[in-house]
């Protein structure tokens, strides 16, 4: 997959994220820029939710996006 479509985009998917993940603050938002490493972090922290699993609901939101 091609994460660089959402890092230049961040403006446009920031609501798209938010509407996904809810508990991310749009602080949050700011802080993570795009980058995908810090969405897993951001989500793992506010959910608890294990590292693998994050990435999987990353992964078919992402697919979901086209």
């Amino acid at each position: 997959m091609d994460w660089n479509r959402v890092e230049g985009n961040w403006k446009q998917f920031k609501g798209k994220v938010k509407e996904q993940w809810g508990k991310l603050t749009d602080d949050d938002l700011d802080q993570i820029a795009g980058k995908r490493d810090q969405l897993e972090g951001k989500i793992q922290e506010r959910y608890g939710i294990e590292k693998d699993r994050v990435r999987r609901d990353i992964d078919d939101w992402y697919g979901r996006q086209h």
